[in-house]
């Protein structure tokens, strides 16, 4: 039994003649069915022996493919899978090559920058950066653009915002300074100040400069304010320009307990280099003989010096107040009084000042130099306010040649309030009963606060009976004045003391706290 299952076996094995050729298309989703391409022959019970011609047939999406006949031309089968490997219109199983994708990107990138051109664009600096596919998205991204408020001519000078996506950059980006704090109102030129902002990532990148500026002891409350005056400062390096800036003005005297106050009012100085903005600056007003203290408690009080170009202004200025006769001695107590004046277009101004103080008083040609150095103000005063101070002193009864040694002597006569002034006078003629010539002496007397320092202090002299100038009076302390109750006479030396600016006390520490110079504006509207 065993054997003749073994004999059927090797029998059936032996019909197949000759090796069929299979052809089965690799991608096919469907099993194909087959028939070999050669003489089978199949046992029976008839043992009758059929040659079949072996066809292959499959089906795909409802379509029925059948090979060649084994005998037929070669060379029809090898054109029909040369057009399938090349992608031919006829197959549906062809992919784009690199170089057709290659292509369509380019078509792309010209149909978008045909648009960017048609409404004014210039993308010559978009080559390389990665772009929207559709003319669609990008409309939508200058669309937000111009709700942000920035025009064509903003997306001009920085293009490369175009590759922001609205999404995944600039949205994201404009919340977190949203919640922060920063107003709406100033988006738009916040963008147009740094639109380098929307490349920027919240967590990576902006997040830790906020927190940095936090540890520079400003306030929670002004971070939104420092943001809109300086927004470059979210480019910065924690470790780089910042720190360097910072350390340098401790280490001239600026107080740690002061540096949050002076970043929140000029957060300029985090983006200045010591080494080409600060300390040049520092150095030079040194020169002139400010001490390197009274520099820093300028830089307290006023940071926004440390912005004024040392060379293209500062410098410029102080060689126009050494033109105009002001000596060089008084550069140092002018800049003190007044740091403005070396930030300023001063030479017109000189010019227009010397003029009107002209025509106003006739001065001689020593007055008006006299007159900068101890008030530099008065460069910057107004017409009218002179005039109007000028009259008043006339109305009072003095000459104009009066009227002219009170203002050199004190120039502070042309910005003082006029009311002030009158219920000044009203009492020295009325209560004190002194000539007119005491004040041309002492013009400093309308400075003087009539409650606080002139009536009280007018009345002790007349109860002790004593007889003095308006200087005596006037000029010192309140310590100073109560020693002088217990004398028995006046000496000389103190009746002659003139008043003038004491750099000392520009070097004094401050004992007021550091607070922010930010209001805030309940109209403003907050993101």
């Amino acid at each position: 039994m065993i054997q003749n299952l073994m004999n059927m076996k090797i029998r059936s094995y032996g019909c197949i003649t000759k090796p069929g050729l299979l052809l089965v298309h690799p991608d096919l989703p469907h099993k194909p069915r087959l028939i070999f391409a050669s003489s089978i022959g199949v046992p029976s019970n008839h043992s009758k022996r059929i040659g079949y011609i072996t066809r292959l047939q499959y089906s795909v999406a409802d379509r029925t493919f059948v090979s060649h006949p084994a005998n037929s031309s070669l060379s029809k089968v090898d054109t029909t899978h040369l057009e399938q490997r090349q992608g031919g219109s006829s197959s549906l199983y062809s992919r784009p090559s690199i170089l057709q994708m290659k292509n369509q990107r380019a078509e792309n990138r010209a149909r978008v920058y045909e648009f960017l051109k048609g409404i004014g664009i210039v993308p010559d600096e978009l080559d390389g950066l990665e772009l929207p596919v559709t003319v669609e998205v990008m409309r939508e991204r200058v669309d937000f653009l111009h709700k942000l408020g920035l025009t064509i001519e903003d997306i001009n000078n920085y293009p490369l915002v175009l590759g922001c996506s609205v999404k995944k950059n600039m949205i994201p980006v404009l919340d977190y300074l949203g919640k922060l704090g920063v107003r709406k109102s100033t988006f738009t030129e916040f963008l147009r100040r740094y639109p380098q902002v929307l490349h920027a990532s919240v967590v990576v990148d902006l997040a830790p400069v906020v927190k940095y500026l936090q540890g520079m002891d400003i306030k929670p409350n002004d971070i939104p304010r420092v943001l809109e005056r300086y927004p470059e400062v979210l480019g910065f390096k924690l470790e780089g320009t910042m720190s360097t800036s910072v350390a340098y003005l401790v280490g001239i005297g600026v107080a740690r307990r002061e540096i949050g106050g002076v970043l929140t009012r000029y957060p300029d100085i985090l983006g200045m280099r010591v080494g080409r903005v600060i300390k040049p600056f520092v150095e030079y007003l040194e020169s002139l003989g400010i001490p390197r203290l009274a520099v820093a408690r300028l830089i307290e009080k006023r940071p926004h010096i440390l912005g004024f170009g040392l060379e293209e202004r500062v410098k410029a200025n102080v060689e126009s107040l050494q033109a105009f006769d002001v000596r060089k001695t008084s550069l140092a107590s002018i800049i003190a009084q007044y740091p403005e004046i070396i930030g300023i277009d001063l030479q017109p101004k000189l010019l227009n000042q010397r003029n009107l103080l002209n025509s106003a008083l006739d001065l001689g040609p020593e007055d008006f130099p006299t007159i900068v150095e101890r008030m530099p103000q008065v460069v910057s005063l107004g017409i009218t306010p002179i005039f109007k101070h000028v009259d008043f002193l006339k109305d009072c009864g003095f000459s104009l040649q009066q009227v002219r040694q009170m203002i050199v002597g004190c120039p502070q006569l042309l910005a003082l309030n006029l009311d002030i002034m009158r219920f000044s006078f009203d009492y020295f003629q009325k209560q004190m009963g002194r000539p007119l010539d005491d004040l041309v002496a002492f013009p400093a007397f309308f400075t003087y606060g009539l409650e606080s320092t002139i009536r009280p202090r007018h009345r002790m002299v007349a109860k002790k009976g004593l007889k003095c100038s308006l200087s005596w009076l006037l000029n010192c302390s309140d310590e100073k004045f109560k020693e002088r109750m217990n004398y028995d006479s006046i000496e000389l030396e103190e009746m002659e003391m003139v008043s003038s600016f004491d750099m000392n006390t520009l070097m004094e520490p401050r004992s007021d706290e550091s607070a922010s110079d930010y209001e805030e504006d309940s109209d403003d509207e907050y993101a």
